[in-house]
């Protein structure tokens, strides 16, 4: 199949990783992957780019498109790219009631499909017909690593116990608050909490295999690869129960689901600090490789276009 991505090119190393992963892993397959990059942040810097877009479009012939996140898909929409499927992440959904409206508009007017990245976003959007597909993740980047060797890559102190804040403290919806006041409670000066800021994607693993427990603590999530990521490398975690967590993290020994309770977190995240070895997380995880959703992808684009 010949597949156009459209999606944002506005983070600080362009195309997000999820989508540049994502496109990698159907090119795996045989398949050829084009991407289109949005310039231009909030929705006037998106509507743009409709000539853009349609120009491009009337240059080039694809089998199907598929925009990442709800604004991209619209401006493919209102740029005329058929058959279009639309992937939706946790922030289209969880963070505006507004935007959860204009979404079932554009899907009853434009979408040919919609993936949803857990059950919990599809049924927060309420479209019956949304297929769930997780984002995957690439096994041969992300694993377990010797410790010494990501610390000398993070540069962290090798003589402290790191726990890894799974996001950028500055992102509300990642509630860094709780995760603080969690930390504060284990009042021990071996300890050192981090963050994930401006990290490139292929450097993450070092970070995962540096600290001690990942730590997630959001508001809300969708299907977070950042959990996913850290199970790939036998990762000890502790995470509130947002998203698709629960079903990726609790059945292994070491992982850790919570509520939003700060005594709760720092609780759990002392179980999994006496843990003196790595999980078995990656083995649990194997049906997320990124070769097996890129598989259930195609499965889409084939069902859309038959």
């Amino acid at each position: 199949m010949n597949i156009l991505f459209v999606s944002s090119g506005n983070s600080k190393n362009g195309i997000s990783s999820l989508t540049k992963n994502q496109g990698a892993s159907i090119r795996k397959l045989g398949h050829e992957v084009t991407f289109f990059t949005i310039k231009g942040k909030g929705i006037k810097g998106y509507f743009r780019n409709i000539f853009r877009l349609k120009k491009f479009l009337k240059k080039n012939q694809f089998d199907i498109v598929h925009a990442h996140y709800s604004l991209s898909g619209m401006v493919a929409s209102l740029a005329g790219a058929k058959p279009l499927v639309v992937s939706l992440m946790g922030s289209d959904i969880k963070a505006s009631v507004v935007l959860k409206y204009i979404i079932k508009v554009f899907n009853t007017l434009f979408w040919k499909a919609i993936i949803v990245k857990s059950h919990d976003m599809k049924e927060d959007a309420a479209i019956r017909k949304a297929y769930v597909v997780p984002n995957g993740v690439d096994f041969d980047t992300f694993k377990p690593i010797e410790r010494s060797e990501s610390l000398a890559i993070t540069g962290w102190n090798p003589n402290k116990k790191h726990i890894l804040f799974a996001a950028n403290s500055n992102r509300h919806e990642k509630n860094f608050k709780l995760a603080k006041a969690a930390f504060d409670l284990l009042d021990n000066d071996l300890f050192e909490l981090q963050e994930l800021v401006d990290i490139p994607n292929e450097k993450m693993r070092y970070y995962f295999n540096a600290s001690e427990v990942v730590l997630l603590t959001s508001l809300w999530e969708g299907s977070p690869n950042v959990i996913k990521e850290a199970m790939a490398c036998n990762c000890k975690i502790v995470a509130v129960d947002v998203g698709d967590i629960r079903k990726v993290i609790s059945e292994t020994k070491g992982c850790f689901v919570t509520d939003f309770d700060a005594n709760e977190i720092s609780e759990k995240i002392k179980q999994a600090m006496a843990i003196h070895h790595k999980t078995k997380g990656r083995s649990h995880i194997t049906y997320l490789d990124s070769t097996t959703i890129a598989h259930k992808l195609i499965e889409v684009y084939k069902t859309t276009t038959a």
